[in-house]
């Protein structure tokens, strides 16, 4: 018997099957059609297909300078051993070497039937040194030697990312040093509501990047475990020295479980984790160019080297570059989503795919790069409009906290009846037309008889900075004590 299911599902089939010889021929013909186009490409069917699915070369090939130094490491210890002779372990170093000079004058040849870097590698070097090369592979998998690899590889983009988010943050001090006094309007809800000075603003995404540096340098110092030993997954019975390896290749130690080793890939999402967060960090900021470069509010001019002109309006200059990274931060997290998903569930301990580590890992960097580099770019060769940051700024009613703060502290009022006295002022400051410290005494007076001419020293934008001297806030001079402690910061990284 079927279930009542498999019969719906059986009928639905049969319902939309054709029964004549027109049905078919129409089923052979969307075969042969169906053929035709990836016929061409798998000319020998599921062979060919197979054959395509299951290489890596096209994209592990990235991974050829780190196998490369790890079979070195590994040869090198075979032969401190005693596992493999020491004239072979010589043969396998030379060649090795050569095979890295061949991959770097002409690139690594993608030979699917060689499946991926450490078969390639092992074929040629055979062709260079012989039988001999078949040493090489004592005591070791692809599944260590691939977690090996890609370890090494995620260290080093670690690396490069501090090393490209470093600049970034010189660009940001740089820039907020220019405007540590500059007045901008501070914004939430993207309503103006206190003033700030633009270096504050500018710090502020200093500390951003201050943090997704230290999370990347928290996943490095997580993945900085060697693999190579584990083998397959059960370890070796060879009398292999695994902390010469480790220690050979910059690592802490070993990894302490065989089978924990060839199938983790947390480093490969420590890393698409803190490049997500600090893609959103830099969509944040190119949003703010976007929006600082728009007409409306005419707060910056980007350099010509990071815009774009209009095919049929001459007069747009387009953020491109900035969009372009907020659009990177969507792709970014997408990696991240799909190697969550590729290991969402996979037992212990190496699953073909393991395989599809790589990709969103390879893409997340270069966008990364590509994302820094571009607001680096960005930040370096802005032309900041200070007049028009200072005349949005005043224009705001930007100051209406300062007049609740000044009636608490002379006054003697409540914050919530503060707060209500303002809220009047601010009405007839707006039916006036003028700004709040254009308002005459004699009106601000009529609003609460409390008020009296010390009031004019706080609703200016500059009097209204000058006075944010809580630790972190906006008065220049706490901006300037801020950027020299991330001056002294950067020189003690670069020490």
């Amino acid at each position: 018997m079927v279930t009542s299911d498999a019969c719906d599902w059986g009928a639905d089939c049969l319902s939309h099957a054709p029964s004549s010889r027109i049905g078919r021929q129409k089923i052979k013909r969307d075969t042969e059609s169906s053929n035709a186009m990836w016929g061409g490409r798998f000319a020998e069917g599921p062979a060919a297909v197979m054959r395509e699915i299951n290489a890596s070369i096209p994209f592990d090939k990235r991974l050829w300078r780190q196998d490369l130094r790890a079979s070195r490491a590994h040869a090198a210890m075979l032969a401190k051993q005693g596992i493999i002779g020491t004239e072979d372990a010589a043969a396998i170093d030379a060649g090795l070497e050569a095979v890295g000079a061949d991959y770097a004058a002409h690139g690594v040849p993608e030979d699917l039937a060689l499946e991926d870097i450490h078969m390639l590698t092992e074929a040629r070097l055979a062709e260079k040194i012989g039988t001999v090369a078949g040493r090489l592979h004592t005591a070791r998998s692809r599944n260590d030697q691939v977690a090996t690899d890609f370890r090494l590889w995620v260290r080093d983009a670690i690396d490069q990312v501090a090393m490209a988010l470093g600049g970034l943050q010189d660009a940001l001090i740089a820039r907020a040093e220019d405007h540590a006094d500059s007045v901008m309007p501070g914004f939430t809800h993207l309503q103006s509501a206190q003033p700030v000075t633009l270096g504050h603003h500018l710090m502020a995404y200093h500390e951003m990047i201050a943090r997704d540096r230290r999370r990347f340098a928290d996943a490095r110092a997580r993945l900085n475990e060697c693999p190579l030993g584990a083998a397959a997954l059960a370890g070796t019975g060879f009398p292999i020295d695994r902390h010469a390896t480790a220690a050979a290749l910059g690592f802490d130690r070993p990894t302490r479980n065989s089978l924990d080793s060839v199938s983790d890939r947390d480093f490969a999402l420590d890393y698409l984790m803190a490049a997500t967060q600090c893609a959103l960090h830099l969509s944040r900021l190119a949003e703010e160019f976007i929006n600082w470069a728009s007409q409306p509010f005419g707060f910056v001019a980007l350099s010509d080297q990071w815009s774009t002109g209009s095919s049929i309006m001459p007069q747009k200059r387009n953020p491109d570059a900035a969009e372009l990274v907020r659009g990177h931060s969507g792709r970014i997290a997408g990696c991240m989503m799909a190697l969550t998903m590729t290991m969402k569930g996979l037992p212990l301990a190496y699953s073909k795919d393991m395989q599809d580590d790589k990709p969103p890992v390879f893409e997340a960097h270069d966008l990364l790069g590509l994302s820094i580099a571009a607001m680096t770019g960005m930040v370096r060769s802005a032309t900041f409009r200070t007049d028009r940051m200072r005349a949005l700024a005043e224009s705001g009613f930007a100051t209406a906290t300062d007049l609740a703060d000044w009636l608490v502290r002379e006054g003697g009022l409540p914050f919530r009846e503060a707060h209500h006295v303002t809220g009047r002022a601010v009405k007839l400051a707006e039916a006036q037309g003028v700004r709040l410290d254009q308002l005459d005494i004699g009106s601000l007076r009529a609003i609460d008889s409390r008020i009296d001419e010390r009031v004019y020293a706080v609703l200016s934008v500059d009097a209204s900075v000058a006075s944010r001297t809580s630790f972190g806030g906006t008065a220049p001079v706490r901006v300037r004590e801020a950027i020299a402690a991330a001056k002294a910061a950067r020189a003690g990284e670069e020490a």
